[in-house]
């Protein structure tokens, strides 16, 4: 069992950043890939980033590519995404998955969800 709290979400001002933080419970954080959804009112959720145990390797949707950057701290059992360039259409709620494979899912198909938390981005 995997228990996931986010933080760091906010309001910013279009251009502006914000770095999220997922912490994770257990001792075998780094088994599991990591990735990172969000879902905007009206809409699914989307895959936004995902990283593998290691940390090694990263994907990321084509919406957020040189923008955002996940990774994540196995001695500390927390994953994060530091978004940069934000814009309006980045607001929605923002959630940290997880799930005991080798590479990240790009479907919300994980087993493990944290709370969410809210990112609101204004023009």
């Amino acid at each position: 069992q995997v228990q996931l709290v986010e933080s760091g979400g906010g309001l910013v001002q279009a251009g502006g950043s914000l770095r999220l933080s997922c912490a994770a419970s257990g001792r075998t954080f780094a088994t599991y890939a990591m990735g990172w959804f969000r879902q905007a009112p009206g809409k699914e959720r989307e895959f936004v980033a995902g990283v593998d145990g290691s940390g090694g390797s990263t994907y990321y949707s084509d919406s957020v590519k040189g923008r955002f950057t996940i990774s994540r701290d196995n001695a500390k059992n927390t994953v994060f995404l530091q978004m940069n360039s934000l814009k309006p259409e980045d607001t929605a709620v923002y959630y940290c998955a997880a799930d005991r494979r080798l590479v990240p899912a790009f479907v919300p198909s994980y087993n493990y969800w944290g709370q969410g938390t809210q990112v609101t981005v204004s023009s």
